[in-house]
């Protein structure tokens, strides 16, 4: 549905995009992972035929990007991570109009408004300024625009910045129920959102891809070792009892402590048997050592830092409201 090959994007000097090869199979999602300015939203932009590369190739259900770009645009819902929205007119006037805009006959077009609105949940706002609505209500409306011609496959930009935790866990579901569907390849720079969302993980760094493999695999590729930060609620509670109690939880092979004990706090690497998540085991064990755990990052993350050189990412909560 979506191939790549020897993409390359150069701005003056500045190499964005490197070389980059790869393929999206119909009805997955893909997630687009790596960094900050590692050339995933360039990678996107030349998907959506908003600009030429300057090498390679890249084409959509058959489709070059740039000897075919209108076929490509009509098989393609595109939602970057600032929604193209009309503040000043209602959901549903915006939604005719991008409708009409991609060629929705006008027998049918309010019965596909109705539809998506219902699908990403807007209806119960259709009549509202979107100016009015919350920044969480905006993205499920940029949603709306994206799918509203019911297109082959969905590029979405960071479909989750700046949203709440409940916002977050409603886009998730959303673009989840669209797989299937749509094929959707999802850029992000936040791993818990390829873990939550995504079949597939294409990890690219510095303009360059670093790997390609399914989430599955990548996940057991990073099971069997997780960092951890604790801090004990006693005070005569030893360090020494600490690596213990890490010890003693089932599946674990080996705990190293990995720094200086700071703020009474202290850091220990733990290994566990092969193809064994110990994650839920460890927190367990913490807790009922009456322990506290302040971090637990998983083999995951630890494999996203080998690969692109970069810490993972944790969203940062906005506060507002759907």
């Amino acid at each position: 549905m979506i191939r790549v090959e020897g993409l390359t994007k150069r701005y003056a000097q500045n190499l964005a995009v490197d070389g980059i090869s790869f393929e999206v199979e119909r009805g997955r999602i893909v997630g687009f992972l790596g960094p900050n300015g590692a050339g995933k939203t360039t990678t996107m932009r030349v998907l959506t035929c908003f600009m030429p590369p300057t090498a390679g190739k890249a084409s959509v259900a058959g489709f070059d990007c740039v000897e075919n770009p209108q076929e490509v645009k009509k098989r393609i819902g595109y939602l970057p991570e600032t929604p193209p929205l009309y503040p000043d007119m209602s959901v549903n006037e915006y939604l005719l109009f991008v409708g009409a805009l991609k060629g929705i006959p006008s027998a049918e077009l309010g019965k596909r408004v109705a539809e998506v609105e219902e699908r990403c949940a807007v209806a119960d706002v259709k009549n509202r300024l979107i100016s009015k609505l919350s920044k969480g209500y905006r993205q499920r409306v940029g949603l709306a625009q994206a799918i509203i011609h019911n297109p082959d496959v969905l590029v979405l930009d960071e479909p989750t910045s700046g949203l709440d935790p409940r916002q977050i866990m409603e886009t998730r579901d959303l673009i989840k129920g669209l797989a299937g569907d749509h094929t959707i390849i999802l850029s992000t720079h936040i791993l818990q959102e390829v873990e939550a969302m995504c079949e597939e993980v294409i990890v690219i760094a510095k303009g360059k891809l670093r790997a390609i493999e399914s989430l599955d695999n990548l996940i057991a590729r990073g099971v069997g070792a997780v960092d951890i930060e604790i801090e004990p609620r006693e005070g005569e509670l030893s360090f020494p009892f600490v690596k213990q109690v890490l010890e003693k939880t089932p599946g674990v092979t080996r705990v190293t402590q990995t720094g200086e004990v700071r703020n009474n706090r202290v850091r220990f690497e733990v290994e566990s048997q092969s193809g064994h998540d110990a994650r839920g085991d460890i927190a367990r064990a913490v807790v009922g050592a009456n322990l506290n755990l302040n971090e637990l990052r998983s083999g995951l993350e630890k494999i996203y830092l080998e690969l692109t050189g970069a810490p993972a990412v944790a969203a940062a909560p906005e506060e507002t409201s759907a």
